[in-house]
């Protein structure tokens, strides 16, 4: 194990010890190896939905972590079109349009499963319509450069540049993080080449600009692939690795 990625692992669990012993982490629990669930989470959406860049954004990115469930209602309510992952993307993404799924299903298109059941499921990158904003989940991120410490899986940083060599995304996108205050750090983070800064944090008590982000990579980086990632339905089509 490299000396970043033992760095990131004591991070995330010095971020997930922190949430549990302060009592601010909701279920799924064990939040261990998770996006973490917190309390204010629903604070930390409204305060997204107030900025410009979401009210001016028509199709979202957002996350399907447990904490990011309020902001996704929140976009549907205001009736803005969701382009969600599936899990660990294997089917892709699915594309969630609250006008053709009706008000009154809105609380449940927001879940997991009701976008897996009422969303239209994407598998082709080219096929995914263009996107206005990216609002992710994230275990740590740093207020300083914007670098994000998720789960481990890589997978928000793969979604990321799928989307931009497919031509969905422009190169700087606006990226918010939406995470309890605790899970935000005072100090610049170590970047890999594939890891994607953000832009903007918002939490349940403010909204916080970062203050130098770093650069972001400008696409897939094949060399960086496991034989998992590879081996995606939604990377091959892409033509690329």
């Amino acid at each position: 194990m490299s000396s970043l990625s033992l760095f990131k692992r004591e991070l995330r669990r010095h971020i997930w010890n922190m949430l549990e012993s302060r009592g601010v982490a909701l279920p799924p629990k064990p939040i261990y190896h998770r996006i973490p669930n917190f309390k204010g989470a629903d604070r930390a959406a409204k305060i997204i939905a107030e900025t410009s860049v979401f009210k001016k954004a028509n199709i979202i990115k957002i996350d399907p972590d447990s904490p990011l469930k309020h902001i996704r209602m929140q976009a549907l309510m205001h009736g803005k079109t969701i382009v969600m992952p599936t899990p660990r993307l294997r089917r892709g993404f699915v594309i969630v349009d609250p006008n053709k799924i009706g008000y009154s299903k809105i609380g449940f298109a927001s879940t997991i499963r009701g976008a897996m059941t009422l969303g239209k499921i994407v598998d082709d990158p080219y096929a995914i319509p263009e996107v206005d904003l990216f609002i992710v989940g994230c275990v740590a991120v740093s207020r300083i450069n914007g670098v994000r410490i998720g789960k481990g899986g890589g997978f928000g940083d793969l979604e990321y540049a799928i989307l931009l060599e497919a031509g969905k995304i422009a190169y700087d996108i606006a990226i918010i993080a939406l995470v309890h205050d605790l899970q935000v750090l005072n100090r610049p983070l170590p970047k890999d080449n594939h890891d994607v800064p953000v832009d903007l944090i918002a939490t349940p008590t403010s909204l916080i600009r970062v203050l130098r982000r770093e650069n972001r990579p400008r696409g897939i980086l094949c060399d960086k692939l496991s034989k998992e990632y590879a081996s995606l339905p939604i990377i091959r089509k892409l033509a690329k690795c």
